[in-house]
């Protein structure tokens, strides 16, 4: 598991969030952990998914105040030098 995280165990990055519980998933998916560890592994993975979810949830709040709340499609440069 990461080693960056806070005293109350939130991860310091939504990069480290996204690093413990791919991990956490690796090791539930192979059979590493006993039943105990797995319980607490799949609680832990579910603090991990909603601290991920709250920091896309500020990203996307920012974005669209930067974009003036005005969201585009995105495109493809090719999509743009087809359109020219």
């Amino acid at each position: 598991m990461s080693k960056k995280t806070s005293v109350a165990g939130t991860p310091s990055s939504f990069e480290d969030a996204m690093a413990e519980l791919t991990q956490l998933v690796a090791q539930m998916e192979a059979g590493q952990l006993p039943l105990e560890a797995s319980v607490s592994a799949y609680q832990r993975g579910s603090e991990l998914i909603k601290y991920c979810a709250t920091q896309l949830e500020k990203v996307e709040q920012q974005v669209k105040i930067l974009d003036a709340g005005m969201l585009k499609p995105f495109t493809t440069l090719e999509a743009n030098e087809d359109q020219a």
